[in-house]
């Protein structure tokens, strides 16, 4: 009987972080306290960040980690079919939009970061108010019946907005808000911050109520990081810090298989004469580490384009939607 249980243990992947050769109760329990709950967690940590943690020498935390991927089965090499498997396990969450679904390969994927990124009023902050309605939504219509985590950077997350779009999908208003988690980061670092307090609040979700973390936004990315650092001396301190904050992000979606959104603000280059002026900001970082980009920009009343810049697998192309009182529709 011990050994069926331990079998489904193992395919289930739930297995304690005791188990992990090289990790005793003093070690689980400090690891625990940093927020790293899952063999997951622990096999796609750095080595510097387990030493720091467990307290312990690097090697030893390489050797701890090199464990955790063996039981997780992930950091190996695989064939194409066994990633195509996997591949099927990633969901995918309704806009809303039947064309700009189309346009995202059947709607925002899990376990990728989507950035969405325009000037005001462009539809940014609409769009990931209507994502954590719909993600509510049962799976045969768009959703993932899971929760939703919020870091506000801006102030812009509107409770109201929630219960108009709730209302309009049919979902009772205030069992959709009691399943969106919001944190206001008041910096950078507390930005940061939130993404660690984000997956001890996944944990402790999943354990008292049985329901999952579907999606994690942030809006904006950038706002805090662009106030803070001023000037070409502080860029590559800023980049660094970027390239940290979306690798924890990404992390987060892979451990807990949710679609990770972001906003990003946008910067008008003078020198250009033909075209579009405006540029996403956050530099080569954020073009290099978000899976899927998607220009918004407003078009006449209530309607908005959508234009998918970049993509690993989907080819370019634009859609059009509205943004009316009942959230994100096709026009």
């Amino acid at each position: 009987m011990a050994k069926k249980k331990s079998e489904s243990e193992a395919n289930n992947k739930i297995v304690d972080l005791e188990d992990i050769p090289g990790v005793g109760s003093a070690i689980a329990e400090k690891l625990r306290e940093a927020g790293i709950y899952t063999i997951e967690a622990v096999a796609v940590a750095t080595p510097g960040e387990i030493s720091s943690i467990a307290e312990v020498g690097e090697s030893t935390a390489v050797k701890i980690i090199s464990s955790a991927r063996k039981l997780a089965e992930i950091g190996g090499f695989e064939s194409g079919e066994k990633i195509l498997e996997r591949r099927k396990k990633v969901g995918k969450i309704t806009t809303g939009s039947k064309e700009l679904d189309k346009l995202l390969g059947g709607g925002v994927e899990t376990q990728a970061i989507t950035e969405l990124f325009g000037e005001f009023g462009s539809g940014k902050t609409q769009l990931c108010h209507q994502l954590a309605v719909n993600v509510q939504l049962p799976k045969d219509q768009g959703g993932l019946e899971g929760c939703v985590v919020v870091i506000d950077t801006e102030n812009t997350f509107r409770p109201e907005r929630i219960v108009q779009m709730a209302e309009a999908k049919g979902l009772n208003p205030d069992e959709v808000l009691k399943n969106i988690y919001v944190a206001q980061a008041y910096n950078s670092n507390h930005q940061m911050l939130l993404v660690d307090n984000a997956k001890e609040l996944a944990q402790k979700i999943k354990k008292d109520e049985g329901k999952n973390v579907k999606l994690i936004i942030v809006d904006s990315l950038m706002a805090h990081f662009r106030a803070e650092y001023v000037g070409r001396g502080t860029l590559a301190d800023r980049q660094q810090k970027l390239n940290r904050h979306l690798h924890d992000l990404m992390r987060f979606g892979e451990i807990f298989n949710a679609a990770i959104v972001v906003t990003n603000q946008v910067q008008a280059k003078p020198d250009t004469f033909f075209g579009d002026p405006n540029r996403p900001v956050g530099g080569h970082i954020v073009a290099h580490t978000a899976t899927f980009r998607i220009y918004l920009r407003k078009s006449k009343g209530e309607l908005r384009v959508a234009r998918l810049i970049d993509s690993p697998h989907l080819p370019e192309g634009e859609a059009i939607f509205k943004v009316t009182e009942k959230g994100i529709t096709d026009k």
